[in-house]
């Protein structure tokens, strides 16, 4: 292959092009990902470049094609590029469930309105995001330490019978070791902050090693043409899809901001103790500093994550080596200072009910959380006014409302993680207090979520439904002629009712975020000033009420129960199970396709990775042989050949084809990101490269028409494709044919039709036929 190409560049581009006039079809698979030897349908396959992790792949037939022209005249060669490793490899992956709400804010940084002239407010809505993911970052590490500074070595070692339980807990109790060393309240908090801190190395350690393989992949670069217009979409500039430096960064800001979560709570325990009366003078004294280096460091990290967002305009390879590092270990500095302060002796300090103070940072947090995400709104609103979007989701307030569910989702798992270990430390219910009152709160309202979600559902399931008898006479009308089946026919309209409730999910998403913001103020409220769980505070009240708190109590704790043990059974057959790992790797493929702008401990940007493969290949193939490409997209594989497309230069770019079906670039990349996808990058994309085609099905969940506006999109969109292929049995089909839905595109005849009318376009010597409903538009 590589001999064949370096041949080709020697002959010249425009020699090898007239005397070939060879084409390649480059295959991206979607979601799920698959097999070279299943997308090429040949089971001898031969990887051309790339690694175990992803590769460009080809027929073995296929391999020296580029010295034998002549024979693939009348058909492209075909090549896959397998990217699915890039989400769901080794099992060290399953532990990126735990990055799930650092996932979910990082989108909503992606999800802003179109704006024009409003760069300030731009850069103010990305640094509310990055603060609401920093705020992510210190309530995870307050939980670990709510768990293993309060629950376990506080309240349980500090307990007689609840130590006797627990044996493992015996050298930290007093009782139970006859006062031993370690057994000092403040020396039981230093041993229990190795927890949160090693949970915090942990994340620093997933961050540093994806940013390695991932972030730090070069971009092909190129300069910029004078005819390249880069204005209505940012996937086009040079520094997009390298953001090695922002993450860095961010990694040592979130990563100090854990360390010191960490030194905060030992030092204010202790120094609680320094300030009573007749507390020690001079250790008052070191706490006192040592809080406020604490404050000063943290305020210098969060400084960090405000100052400086992304540089997409060129590729940026400063490090900031000297921030990167110093900063975290300062932070770890004085973490170790805060645990030699708490590890003082100090005559009388004793342990007894809940480590004060836990209950108002978790309270803070969720204030904090809310103001940032009101903030939001209103700045996402703000860029809505000034670019109206009928087709954005949530007019424009996708954004906030996906930052709400990630503090939703970081509350849950905090909350979930601190009552199950609350319950197995304390099997009997008496001998500790358990987590803070509000914790259980936020817990209390989880089946008044549920409820709201459940009579949504019913409202979209009833629409739904009413649909489906209206598309059964519409599959009677796209079948006209054949026989009558009612069973086949009632399958393909549930099939076609079903697909729409894609659409419905902005007001889902919507219902959820509100109800999660209205339900968590109240749960702020209520364990401020009753400072008791639901169920004992709302004891005088009226009977109904009164069960009705008892009753979401008992059952939010329930509910929390099994999802913390269903999180626990996938998260370890996700790391045992290859399958159950593809599983989670498909929630990642769509979740992780944007860079991490927002939280450096999201699971990392795989098109960082995918995307500079497909320019470099594209790139160097056309520059050795001066040959056709044809690009050719499935689902998520789709977003990644428009995201390729756009990097290459306006020079490539215009001798590169674009064939997409089951294609979400408009339905969920245009709507949810519509500042990237919107109509506005999509168009100017049609216009960019030669020619573009999209294939899509009624029955499809995920794909659907680009709609671009005038005579664009007759020009891209075909009309829906026959799904399935035929309604009874015929003789090309004397089987039932399946309703394809999302998979198998290329099963349609349509789809070698499609490629072929692409090709031919391509040709610059042979008159092409244009496509069906194209007008007026020229081929270069």
């Amino acid at each position: 292959m590589e001999r064949a190409q370096e041949r080709a560049a020697a002959d010249g581009p425009g020699r090898w092009s007239e005397e070939s006039g060879i084409a390649l079809e480059l295959l991206v698979h979607g979601v799920g990902g698959t097999t070279p030897q299943e997308m090429l349908d040949d089971p001898r396959t031969v990887r051309i470049t790339g690694d175990d992790t992803a590769a460009v792949f080809r027929r073995a037939d296929d391999v020296d094609a580029e010295s034998r022209p002549r024979e693939y005249r009348d058909r492209p060669v075909q090549e896959a590029y397998v990217w699915c490793n890039l989400t769901s490899g080794n099992g060290a992956r399953a532990l990126w469930l735990l990055l799930l709400p650092f996932m979910v804010v990082n989108l909503a940084h992606w999800m802003r309105p179109t704006a024009r002239g409003r760069e300030r407010t731009v850069r103010f809505y990305g640094l509310l995001v990055r603060l609401t993911g920093l705020t992510l970052t210190v309530l995870l590490v307050a939980a670990a330490c709510e768990v293993a500074l309060d629950l376990a070595a506080w309240q349980c070692a500090g307990t007689r019978a609840c130590a006797e339980r627990h044996s493992w807990l015996g050298f930290l109790s007093p009782e139970v070791s006859d006062d031993g060393w370690w057994s000092r309240p403040g020396r039981r908090l230093a041993v229990a902050a190795m927890v949160p801190t090693a949970l915090t190395t942990l994340l620093w350690y997933l961050s540093r090693r994806t940013w390695s393989a991932y972030e730090s992949t070069q971009p092909l670069a190129h300069r910029r043409e004078p005819d390249e217009d880069t204005g209505r979409t940012s996937l086009g500039r040079p520094g997009f899809w390298y953001g090695r430096r922002l993450v860095a960064r961010l990694r040592a800001a979130h990563t100090a901001a854990g360390l010191l979560t960490v030194a905060a709570a030992l030092t204010s325990a202790a120094a609680r103790f320094d300030r009573a009366p007749g507390g020690p003078a001079l250790l008052d004294t070191l706490g006192r500093l040592l809080l406020a280096a604490i404050a000063a460091t943290a305020a210098f990290a969060v400084g960090v994550v405000c100052r400086r967002g992304r540089t997409e305009n060129r590729l940026d390879h400063g490090l900031d080596e000297h921030l990167v590092r110093r900063l975290p270990l300062a932070a770890l500095v004085l973490l170790l200072l805060a645990a030699g302060y708490a590890g003082w002796a100090r005559p009388g300090w004793q342990s007894d009910g809940r480590l004060l103070g836990w209950g108002t940072t978790f309270g803070g947090l969720a204030l904090t959380q809310g103001a940032l995400v009101i903030a939001l709104a209103v700045a996402a609103r703000v860029l809505y006014r000034t670019h109206l979007d009928p087709r954005a989701a949530m007019r424009g307030l996708a954004g906030p409302a996906v930052a709400m569910l990630a503090c939703a989702l970081g509350g849950v798992m905090s909350g979930g993680v601190a009552q199950r270990v609350s319950d197995w430390l304390d099997g009997t219910g008496t001998s500790i207090d358990g987590p803070p009152v509000l914790l259980t709160w936020q817990s209390s309202v989880i089946p008044v979520l549920l409820l709201v979600l459940l009579v949504l559902c019913a409202v979209l399931g009833r629409r739904a439904w009413r649909l489906r008898r209206a598309q059964l006479r519409e599959v009677d009308l796209d079948h006209p002629g054949e026989p009558g089946d009612i069973a086949r026919t009632r399958a393909i309209a549930t099939t076609r009712a079903l697909a729409t409730l894609t659409d419905r999910a902005p007001l889902l998403v919507a219902v959820t975020s509100v109800t999660t913001l209205l339900l968590g103020a109240g749960a702020v409220l209520g364990a401020h000033f009753t400072e008791q769980a639901p169920g004992p505070a709302a004891r005088h009240a009226h009977a109904l009420v009164h069960g009705s708190a008892q009753t979401a109590q008992a059952l939010g704790s329930w509910l929390i129960g099994v999802g913390f043990l269903l999180f626990v059974t996938w998260g370890r057959r996700a790391y045992k199970d290859a399958s159950a790992r593809r599983t989670v790797g498909i929630l990642w493929d769509v979740g992780t396709f944007w860079p991490r702008a927002a939280h450096p401990f999201a699971p990392p940007c795989y098109a960082e990775r995918a995307v500079p493969d497909l320019t470099w290949r594209m790139a160097t193939w056309t520059r050795a042989t001066a040959g056709r490409l044809v690009i050719s997209g499935h689902s998520q594989g789709s977003v990644l050949a428009a995201a390729a497309a756009w990097q290459l230069e306006p020079s490539v770019r215009k001798r590169v084809a674009l064939l997409t079906y089951g294609s979400p670039l408009e339905r969920l990349y245009g709507r949810w990101f519509p500042a990237h996808f919107g109509p506005a990058a999509l168009s100017s994309l049609h216009h960019e490269v030669d020619c573009w085609r999209n294939l899509h099905r009624l029955t499809d969940p995920i794909g659907g028409p680009v709609r671009l506006s005038g005579d664009c999109g007759p020009e891209v969109d075909r009309g829906p494709l026959k799904d399935p292929l035929a309604y009874g049995r015929t003789a090309r089909h004397p089987l039932p044919a399946p309703i394809l839905g999302h998979s198998d595109y290329q099963a349609d005849p349509a789809f070698a039709e499609e490629r072929e009318l692409l090709l031919a376009r391509l040709r610059p010597e042979v008159p092409a036929p244009r496509p069906q409903g194209e007008s007026g538009r020229s081929s270069a």
